[in-house]
């Protein structure tokens, strides 16, 4: 079985402007995913795939080879999964075969190679989806509510049993940017990843972070100097 992996990073970002080459503790952020997936023995290849020269360059400079991605799929709306379709197709046209198609998003530089090796080893024949999630600090059953077009909150979720107590309610979970595991095949002949049987690893909440906000760079940032022993 041979194992690819796959960094998606584009150009623009509105919430962390040019985050995946700014550096975080002295390094781009893009060169976290990459330098991980250096770590596991089963990856064979890894490529980054992006429509800017920026990004292109840190990620040749760090060891990962370059898909040129069109634009119109680099754009704020375009969903990252028609990005995931070229990728698998531009290998398949330099005749390159591969097994099992592996996403490491750049914002989540907090995991680690096990964390990757837990999401490979839950692909298998009755699963044509790996995803990671970790405990939700707020319940649907409890304390997430929705509006409706006249104001009134309501839980979004509801029980024919009253909850009263977090404890209480169904676990919940959030969804994570930690890694996807899936095939090619699955990729090129679906829609979206919840198209098929999805099974979900917990990841520990501290290496789970997702950044999407500067407030979410600082934590992140604070907490990799901290572990690395850098508190300037």
């Amino acid at each position: 079985m041979r194992t690819f992996a796959f960094i998606f990073a584009r150009g623009g970002s509105k919430g962390v402007p040019g985050k995946n080459i700014k550096k975080i503790n002295g390094k781009p952020l893009i060169a976290y995913s990459i330098e991980i997936a250096k770590e596991i023995e089963s990856i064979e290849k890894i490529f980054v795939s992006t429509e800017d020269d920026n990004i292109s360059a840190i990620a040749q400079e760090y060891g990962a080879k370059v898909i040129d991605r069109p634009p119109q799929l680099a754009l704020d709306d375009s969903p990252e999964w028609l990005a995931w379709q070229h990728g698998v197709n531009w290998v398949r046209e330099q005749g390159d075969k591969f097994d099992i198609f592996l996403s490491l998003p750049t914002t989540s530089p907090m995991r680690n190679k096990y964390d990757i090796q837990n999401v490979l080893e839950n692909l298998d024949s009755q699963t044509d989806v790996v995803l990671t999630m970790t405990p939700a600090s707020r319940s649907p059953w409890f304390n997430m509510v929705t509006v409706d077009g006249d104001g009134y909150a309501s839980l979004v979720k509801q029980n024919k049993n009253k909850i009263h107590r977090r404890q209480d309610a169904p676990p919940a979970y959030d969804l994570t940017t930690v890694a996807y595991a899936t095939s090619p095949e699955f990729i090129l002949s679906h829609g979206s990843v919840f198209d098929g049987r999805v099974r979900a690893v917990e990841i520990p909440r501290e290496r789970a972070f997702d950044i999407d906000t500067e407030l979410d760079w600082d934590i992140v940032e604070y907490m990799i100097r901290k572990s690395s022993g850098n508190h300037d």
